[in-house]
């Protein structure tokens, strides 16, 4: 029987939670996969910020190269690279490959590749074209979260639920859908940030549909939503280890927000399991972790703000660029037609202030092109104006902003997951890297790995491939 691999995804997991919550028994499936698994520790390719970022890292995963060499720093850069990933390394060696959602990798194409792009590479397309609609609906869901006054439209909604009818819709997504969306009713809203894990049961029923219809030898299951509760209710879990208290009711609704994400995905590991079976190897990792976020305690806590519509904010100006594209929740890629015209651009941008601080920061873009956001961290006052340089009169800040609820209290980790399910359960000791990977995947599936600054793993798995025997007798010669 061919051999087949599904890699899951699940970004910044932490290994200390996992195990707090296996020992507890809130995370059965989990538990499942980890007895039968050989279990690593692995450290990211980069080991502090501003290179700690996932869109970092899960690139270097996917091809095997370290950010020193592979120098991509945004989302959405890495489809514009041109790096061989690890997809491509093994549709070029004939195998079918499946890539759901994987963070900041670039489009496959052909008969033996499907593809689904990130939700914030939106210039990818997807492969087959039938994923559009769902690819669509998610993008507009995953980037405007936050943005109560830019709502899906009705064609998006509708087109949406015409593909998911017919691509593996499942009850157990209907019935979790309509539960917690009586939940927040009931709640008057308050239980809303639980939807974001309603996407992974959606992106699991199309996931399936496609793996069991196409049956492809290597897939990848991305999904972010307990790294999203992470970074959003750390200090709901632990006020103890930070010196700014949530008010109490604030606390008792979010105390449990992160565990509610760790179970949530504890069904979806459960589901893969069953889907997997006897015939697919499943591999979980994480890339990186977090960890208490401190930095920003003396000033209250770290707080993001959104244009309410970048467009139309920078039509104030007379400013016009070809392309806006969101990269982040509260950065833009604006593209313009020549890299003076984006000079003159940041050149306006920048006089725009309130109490004195420039609002917006910017970032190394290709000629033409800018990286821009809102770089205001602190509490910003309900009253405040902003100053918007040369001849225009003063602006009420949340006129044009809107402040993205909560603040930032989990921050990245170096230290991440990763478990290959062979059967058996061995702990190792020693931390890998996540340059591993690669080249692990690649000895699965007996193909040389060329050029990779990490090894494999399998040979501590009890599993050692044909290429790697060659590779033995080749050096015994």
């Amino acid at each position: 029987m061919a051999k087949r691999m599904i890699l899951l995804e699940f970004n910044e997991l932490c290994p200390s939670l996992l195990q707090k919550w296996m020992a507890s028994g809130q995370l059965p499936n989990f538990r499942r996969f980890y007895d039968s698994s050989d279990v690593y520790v692995t450290e990211a390719d980069e080991l502090k910020a501003p290179n700690l970022e996932p869109w970092i890292q899960w690139y270097s995963l996917h091809t095997g190269l370290p950010y020193r060499v592979h120098q991509v720093f945004h989302l959405t850069d890495g489809p514009r690279a041109g790096h061989l990933d690890i997809w491509h390394a093994l549709q070029n060696h004939g195998r079918k490959v499946w890539n759901c959602s994987s963070m900041n990798a670039g489009q496959l194409t052909g008969q033996n590749a499907l593809f689904l792009p990130d939700p914030w590479c939106g210039s990818q397309e997807t492969n087959p074209n039938d994923l559009a609609p769902f690819a669509r609906f998610v993008a507009h869901q995953v980037q405007e979260y936050s943005n109560k006054e830019n709502i899906a439209s009705r064609h998006l909604i509708m087109e949406f639920g015409r593909f998911m009818l017919v691509h593996g819709l499942s009850f157990d997504t209907i019935f979790a859908t309509t539960s917690q969306l009586l939940r927040d009713i009931l709640s008057g809203g308050k239980t809303s940030w639980q939807r974001a894990t309603i996407l992974d049961k959606l992106l699991f029923d199309v996931f399936k549909y496609y793996y069991l219809h196409e049956q492809p030898d290597f897939s990848t299951f991305f999904i972010n939503s307990t790294a999203h509760l992470q970074h959003c209710y750390w200090r709901h879990m632990s006020p103890d280890e930070f010196s700014v208290m949530p008010a109490a009711e604030e606390r008792d609704r979010y105390a449990n927000a992160i565990l509610f994400g760790y179970q949530q995905m504890d069904k979806i590991v459960g589901r893969f399991i069953k889907l997997a079976g006897k015939d697919a190897t499943l591999v979980l990792a994480t890339a990186l972790s977090q960890q208490p976020f401190l930095k920003y305690e003396a000033i209250g806590g770290q707080h993001f703000y959104r244009p309410r519509n970048v467009a139309n904010f920078l039509e104030a100006f007379g400013l016009r660029p070809n392309q806006i594209e969101p990269v982040m929740t509260h950065q833009y890629l604006l593209r313009f037609g020549s890299a003076a015209e984006a000079s003159a651009v940041r050149e306006v941008l920048s006089r725009v202030t309130l109490n004195g601080q420039q609002i917006f920061g910017f970032d190394a873009a290709d000629a033409g092109s800018l990286y821009v956001g809102c770089q205001i961290r602190t509490s910003v006052d309900r009253s405040a104006s902003m100053q918007l340089g040369g001849n225009l009169p003063s602006a009420p800040f949340f006129e044009h902003f809107y402040q993205i609820e909560g603040s930032k209290s989990g921050c990245h980790h170096p230290d991440g997951c990763l478990w290959i399910r062979r059967g058996e359960h061995r702990e190792h000791a020693e931390k890998v890297s996540i340059l591993d990977v690669f080249p692990t995947i690649l000895e699965y599936f007996d193909i040389p790995a060329q050029s990779c600054v990490g090894k494999s793993l399998l040979p501590q798995t009890g599993e050692v491939s044909r290429t790697f025997l060659k590779g033995v007798a080749a050096a015994a010669a």
